[in-house]
């Protein structure tokens, strides 16, 4: 498996075969759903799971998983010049991030 450090900013995975057969590996709503707060969390059948991790990465990778992190970097407040520039660059990669997506989908 190859991972960027950092879980907000994973941009490059690739699954290893195993991973892959499970029936609910890498699905944003089965794996990080949203929960009777409002709050998005974790199932307890998938703190059992010994792919949790990568299967929350993968998640996050996925469209709908970016359109997750942008809603999060959307609420974040941002304070000041370097507040807003720094929430406009990590738009800036989850926007790249997407459009690659797409462009793999086709």
């Amino acid at each position: 498996m190859v991972y960027k450090p950092g879980w907000f900013e994973a941009t490059s995975f690739e699954i290893e075969p195993p991973m892959k057969e499970k029936g609910c590996f890498g699905i944003l709503q089965r794996v990080f759903p949203v929960g009777a707060e409002g709050l998005r969390e974790v199932p307890p059948g998938c703190f059992e799971c010994s792919f949790r991790i990568a299967c929350l990465r993968a998640a996050l990778l996925t469209p709908e998983g970016v359109q997750m992190r942008f809603e999060v970097v959307d609420r974040a407040a941002s304070k000041g010049m370097m507040g807003r520039l720094e929430q406009w660059s990590k738009k800036k990669e989850l926007s790249r991030l997407l459009r690659e997506e797409r462009k793999k989908s086709k």
